[in-house]
Formats: C-alpha cells, structure tokens, sequence
C-alpha cells in the first residue's frame, strides 16, 4: 500500500470511529444541552419502567428534608396492604408527637397531648401538607418507636435496591430540631440524605408498588379534623398539582423537601398522553447558580417534564408473535419435528426520543437451561412453552440503563414455542439415527473418492 493510500485509510477509519462516538453520545448530549437544570443534583426517568432519560450529578449524596416521608409512606402502605396497620386504627399522642406538633416554625397540624387520632387522617396530614409530629405518630405506631423506625427504614431501602442513603429520623427534619429527643443511636447535627438517583429509585417504587398513593399525593387541599375546634385548612406543598400556583398539567406528586441543609427540593410525577415521568431535583438553584426558593424547584422541575414530554414517546418497538431475522425456528432433537418456530409472547413498548426507534435492534437470548451448546431443543416441546427472551439492543451503542432489574426487564419480552412437538417413538428415532449413520458413511466416501481426482 503507498504512502498515500495508506493516509487516506487511516483517516477514513479515525473518521468513522469519530462518527460512530458522537453518534453514541448525542443522546445524553441532546438532554444536557436542553436542559441545563440549576440544581446540585437532578435525575429524569420514565415512571413506568425507569428507564433514565437525564441526570446530573444523579449519584452525590445529599440532602433530602421531607423527601424522606416518602419512605414513611412506602412502609406504611406495605404495612396496610399485609394487615399489620388498620386504617381506623386510633393513636395516642405521645410526648414527643405533640410537643413537636406545637412547633408553628415546622410544618405541622396540631395534636391534643390527650387526643386520639386515625391512621388515615395522620397520613394525610403528612402526603398532603408535610405535618412533621403527624409522621412521628405513624413511625411510632408501625415501629413501636420512632428508634425502631429508623431501623425500619433503613432495612426496608436495602430490600428495594437503594445505593447512596442514610436515614436518621422519619420526617427530614434535622436531628436538632429535635431538640434533643432525636431517635437513638443519632447525632444531634445528623441528616437524613440520599442521591438523586435513590431518590427516584424509591419514588419509582412508591407509585408503581402502591399507585393509590398518588389520590393522596394530588390532593391540593384538605381540612384536617373538619367541623371540630382544631380544624385547620391544609394546602399540598406541592405548588406543581394543576390548581395550585405552579400548576403543571398531568402534576399527580410527589413530595417536597426543605431545610437549610438540604435547600430546596421536590420529586415530582405527571402523567398525560399515556406518558408518566419522576423527576427529582435536590438543592434547586436559580439562573445565577444562587440557592433557589419554591419558584426554582418548580421551574427546574418544570424543564424537566416540558422535555420529556416533547421529546419522548412511547413505541412499540418488537410486535407480538415477532421472530427475530435468522433466528425463526430452533432445531429440535428426538422430536417428531426437527424444528420449531419460535416468536415473542407479547409486545414491547419502550419510552424513546422522537425519531430514535429504528436505532435499537431486537436480539434474541436463548434459555441455557433448554437448548444445550448446540442451540438445540429437546421434545417434547410445549406450545407456547419460553425457550428464551428478547431485549433491545441500541445499534449507535448508547448505553441504556434502569433505575431497577424489574424495570430492565420491561424492556425485554419472553420468547415461546409456536407449536407443540411431541417426542418421536423409538421405531423413528432408530430409523434416524440409521440413516444419518448411512448419510455420514456415503458423505465420507463421496469426500474420499472426490479426493482421488
């Protein structure tokens, strides 16, 4: 090859690996460059699967305030749904419930040191307005203790997955505030924290393992103890839900969070067209990289789901009864048949940027466990019995990745048997293998006597 050609070569090939990189990127770089959210940390990813559409500096630990009463409420659904908490079951305040209840400077609804309270009034009081002694109240009564809560809490964000959280109390207060009756085991100066991408790990889990929640969650005002002397008019934090000042068509949740630790914060959901987004951002900032208020945390919120609702659809990217191209049927040993068609079960359907869906290519991943290293199957084979699944695979080699296993394998679907093939009698299988006995000698001869010419 002469020197000249050879230049022309290489800068055909840096060409196209440069081509192919940018390619990859132009996702992520598309998402970047659209949004630009002014907080410390920010994620947005598809409510229905958890596919992750943008996230900025999604995996820094930091401060969540009342964010944290999403696990409270996790757990306390759980906890109704096994019959371990009654929702007419009836609470007593405790010492510590009601002297937090009577700080006016906290987010609260006041409760009588002597009165007694239902648990689903409690845990309005906190999805819907934040009330602090009221979120005490429910961990006392599933924990026994607000301690034994925290303990809880912890567990239970282990069980689901989390990476990157610490909670020290039910509520996202600080621990100060307290006052030193903080739950055991914490320092005063202690705070609950988690990264962005737990965050809406949690809140993903929240509406899909309980999506009644959100009745509650959407409610934009509600009076706490109607028709009694303690009535007091409650107003959502989340100034997102439609009727509210910030008002976002689809709004349904979630929860708000603010101290001056973690600065101003909100996950928030919406739903419309068929879509649903979770968005988090934490420490919201305004245009001049200032420490926001109500408005930044809204309006970066807001950036956030006018993208994802412009951008992104909802595609049917694999058909059901679709058969991957060179893989239509599978052999199969010792059956009447010596193939199989196989197609998919069901369709799937992938959240994906407008015009993206021709770039993720159908592959199919066959069951260990029912062909051997040969890719053959054994009869009998049942119809509609899974031999494997299939996933999508981005073809510019972006990397897709899902808040959770579960939702990961939303985008795959399984892959059966399009028909029964019955195992064939010993007459058959004698008569098989006698002939490709024959058929193995005569291709043997036919390999050595064209050899002799």
């Amino acid at each position: 090859m002469n020197k000249h050609l050879y230049q022309k070569y290489v800068a055909s090939a840096l060409a196209m690996i440069m081509f192919f990189s940018v390619f990859a990127g132009v996702n992520k770089a598309h998402a970047e460059a659209a949004l630009n959210v002014n907080a410390d940390g920010a994620i947005l990813v598809d409510g229905k699967t958890g596919k992750v559409l943008y996230e900025k500096n999604a995996d820094s630990v930091l401060g969540i305030a009342s964010m944290t009463k999403m696990m409270t409420e996790y757990i306390l659904l759980d906890s109704v749904k096994k019959g371990k908490v009654k929702w007419d079951q009836e609470y007593r305040v405790s010492d510590l419930v009601y002297k937090i209840s009577q700080r006016r400077d906290l987010s609260n609804v006041p409760l009588r040191a002597d009165g007694t309270y239902k648990v689903r009034e409690l845990y309005e009081a906190m999805a819907i307005y934040s009330a602090n002694a009221a979120t005490i109240a429910l961990a006392e009564i599933m924990g026994g203790s607000e301690t034994n809560f925290v303990k809880m809490m912890n567990d239970k964000a282990k069980a689901l997955g989390l990476k990157d959280y610490k909670f020290v109390n039910s509520t996202g207060l600080n621990n100060r505030d307290y006052k030193g009756l903080q739950p055991q085991g914490t320092g005063a100066e202690d705070e609950n924290v988690m990264s962005s991408r737990a965050v809406a790990k949690l809140a993903f889990h929240l509406i899909n393992d309980f999506p009644d929640v959100l009745k509650t969650a959407s409610t934009p005002k509600k009076v706490f103890r109607e028709g009694t002397d303690d009535q007091i008019n409650m107003i959502n934090w989340n100034w997102m839900l439609p009727s509210l000042d910030y008002g976002y068509q689809g709004m349904d949740g979630l929860k708000t969070g603010t101290t001056d630790f973690a600065g101003y914060c909100f996950t928030g959901t919406a739903s419309r067209d068929g879509k649903r987004f979770i968005t988090v951002v934490q420490n919201a900032k305004d245009a001049s990289g200032q420490q926001g208020g109500y408005k930044a945390r809204f309006e970066e919120t807001r950036k956030m789901l006018d993208y994802a609702f412009s951008n992104y659809t909802n595609v049917k990217l694999v058909p059901k009864n679709y058969q991957v191209k060179g893989h239509k049927t599978l052999p199969v040993l010792k059956g009447k048949e010596d193939q199989v068609k196989i197609y998919t079960k069901s369709a799937i359907n992938m959240i994906v940027l407008n015009g993206e869906e021709k770039n993720y290519e159908p592959v199919l991943v066959l069951d260990k466990k029912k062909v051997n290293n040969k890719g053959q199957l054994t009869a009998p084979i049942k119809k509609g019995e899974t031999v494997g699944y299939v996933t999508l695979k981005p073809k510019n080699g972006e990397k897709v990745s899902f808040l959770t296993p579960e939702g990961q394998k939303k985008a795959q679907v399984d892959v059966v048997a399009a028909e029964n093939v019955e195992k064939a009698n010993w007459f058959v299988l004698m008569m098989r293998g006698i002939g490709n006995f024959f058929g193995d000698v005569f291709h043997g001869i036919g390999v050595t006597v064209k050899g002799w010419f």
